[in-house]
């Protein structure tokens, strides 16, 4: 019998999902695990994937809405079913059929599954962000005549903001022969455009002000000499296959300090404190559509080399839009470093339920004192963002001092 394909529950907790397109046509022949439609969740892209192998006899969701988790967005026809099969099933089961949701076929009569008796080619997959395709949609541009600069040729918004840019700001109206003034039909005449909100946006919007309003937040700052770390680098380098940067260290030295400092690797929740058994570092990543942090699982267990390939692959998935919901749900600490982009100093805004953040700057040239004498050293500010439930100032300290330590230390946070 025919079956109802449901928006799934593709984030832990998500009420609604965007359904960015469709990979296939009413008609196509569908294969156990076959790609029928992409989901835009708060953080990726997901695919959804068959269970059942049969013909995607109906469409009920458009490509760009968003719906309810659990409302049905298409049909599957197992057996041969006809369109009035799809009726009498969509009433049977009292789903309610999206808003906007595509037509009902014109002939119910016709049997669907002979659609695809002739071999039917699935159109090619252009791979986009999500904001690429709204900006896309929104300027009527068409994806398929867009050359992508993202990774592995994805199209991003730079790319459908430039292929727009002529028309991007039209021509002011001239005022009408009667004299009175033309009114402001759209907003860029007013000299802006407007971009519509991901679901990525408007979750990280939710939850940063969750957290500034209800989280007790202390700062703590340290400057971590780091001569020692750059030299070792240098000369890991020099000889490696793999770069290792900057923050690969930072990683490690979060995650041996919270081995050496377990009572800081911890969440609070409403009936307990939850201590965590493994550093799950969550690594900010900036990509088209918002912030990401994709997580190094159990990073004191790991290697250097270990952890910079992996976050190197996962930050080419996130900006991608490629990550699983597994991958970047979940982790007990957060660490975001704009070092990289100049930046020698800020805090960060805690990632709840995570207790503490640790925001990374620039390593800069100061004067400091060594025995007695001032000299120059390459200096990194290191500000740690902590949530007063959880942990207290005493705590937070010996954390902080233990990391200080090992990146002055660089060789003690590789055995």
């Amino acid at each position: 019998m025919a079956i109802l394909l449901r928006m799934p529950e593709v984030a832990a907790n998500a009420t609604h999902a965007t359904l960015q397109a469709w990979t296939r046509q009413e008609g196509d022949k569908i294969a156990v695990g076959d790609c029928i439609a992409e989901i835009e969740t708060d953080k990726a892209m997901v695919e959804l994937n068959a269970d059942t192998a049969g013909t995607l006899g109906r469409m009920l969701a458009r490509p760009g809405q968003e719906v309810e988790v659990g409302a049905p967005i298409g049909v599957l026809l197992v057996n041969g079913e006809t369109h009035a099969d799809i009726d009498a099933l969509i009433a049977s089961s009292g789903a309610i059929v999206v808003p906007g949701a595509q037509p009902p076929a014109q002939e119910p009569a016709v049997p669907v599954e002979p659609l695809a008796a002739e071999p039917a080619t699935a159109p090619a997959r252009i791979f986009a962000s999500p904001l690429a395709r709204r900006l896309a949609a929104q300027c009527g541009l068409d994806l398929a005549k867009l050359t992508g600069s993202g990774p592995n040729g994805r199209i991003v918004r730079r790319d459908v903001e430039a292929a727009q840019a002529p028309a991007a700001v039209p021509a002011l109206a001239t005022a009408p022969a009667s004299g009175n003034p033309a009114p402001v039909q759209d907003a860029a005449a007013e000299g802006f455009i407007e971009i519509p909100h991901s679901n990525m946006r408007r979750t990280i919007a939710r939850r940063l002000a969750e957290s500034k309003a209800t989280i007790p937040h202390f700062y703590l700052s340290a400057d971590c000499q780091v001569d020692r770390l750059l030299a070792l680098r240098a000369e890991i380098n020099a000889g490696a296959a793999r770069k290792i940067s900057v923050n690969d260290f930072v990683v490690r030295a979060v995650a041996v300090a919270l081995r050496e400092v377990p009572e800081a690797n911890v969440a609070w929740t409403d009936t307990a404190l939850r201590q965590f058994r493994t550093a799950d570092i969550a690594v900010a990543v900036s990509t088209d559509t918002g912030l990401i942090t994709p997580i190094v699982r159990a990073a004191e267990r790991k290697p250097l080399s270990a952890i910079s390939a992996e976050i190197a692959e996962l930050a080419a998935r996130a900006r991608a839009g490629q990550l699983r919901p597994d991958e970047y749900q979940g982790g007990s600490f957060s660490v975001s470093n704009l070092g990289m982009h100049g930046v020698g100093e800020f805090s960060a805004i805690i990632n709840p339920p995570q207790a503490a953040i640790l925001a990374v700057g620039a390593a800069q040239a100061m004067p400091v004192v060594r025995d007695g004498k001032v000299e120059v050293a390459q200096v990194m500010r290191c500000t740690l963002s902590v949530d007063h439930r959880a942990i207290d100032g005493a705590l937070a300290a010996k954390w902080l001092a233990a990391f200080r330590r090992l990146l002055e230390n660089p060789l003690a946070m590789l055995v």
